[in-house]
């Protein structure tokens, strides 16, 4: 079996460049509290989206385990509209309750879908037994976890709080067992 915690980048300050958006400074402090969560669970790899604050969430754990961080752009958010939306709420709400569509010019919720879930297919294949840890985006998070239960929608990624960490144990062909982990506690 291998074990996935996804972790959902922590708060970040605004900037049109979504590559590089870098943590606030309750994100910086947020991102160090995940030691804790880490305290006593043992991890393999890291793996994380290419965007800034994704990275930089999951840096303070990987640097204290002494090991590197791996960039895979099927990780990256899903992009809902090539530039600014007038109303980013609705445009979200609208791709969520049609998921083959995106009137915004960016990936359908069915697009994203299929980008994430063969690289994690892949991903367990290729570290079967170990625990690995994926700094990513709410969005494609849930989307991605959505195809292995259904429960996992539009209304649980509004709920998910800012650093979110989703554990998901998984073994080829089989259903996984998924998990939203309480944030800054220990959990094993």
């Amino acid at each position: 079996m291998t074990t996935l915690y996804f972790v959902r980048h922590a708060h970040s300050t605004y900037s049109p460049d979504e590559r590089k958006r870098p943590l606030s400074d309750k994100g910086r402090a947020d991102a160090i509290r995940l030691l804790e969560t880490f305290q006593e669970i043992p991890i393999d790899r890291f793996y994380s989206s290419p965007y800034q604050r994704a990275i930089e969430t999951i840096a303070p754990l990987a640097e204290a385990r002494q090991q590197p961080i791996i960039e895979v752009e099927e990780l990256r958010e899903r992009l809902l509209a090539p530039g600014e939306l007038d109303d980013f709420q609705a445009a979200v709400t609208y791709v969520w309750q049609h998921p083959n569509e995106n009137p915004y010019g960016g990936e359908t919720n069915n697009e994203a879908s299929q980008r994430i879930r063969p690289f994690i297919d892949e991903l367990v294949e290729k570290h079967p037994d170990e625990i690995v840890v994926l700094g990513t985006h709410g969005n494609i998070m849930v989307l991605l976890l959505e195809t292995f239960d259904s429960t996992f929608d539009y209304a649980f990624w509004k709920s998910l709080p800012i650093p979110a960490v989703c554990r998901m144990d998984v073994r080829l062909g089989e259903k996984a067992d998924i998990h939203v982990v309480p944030l800054l506690t220990n959990t094993k």
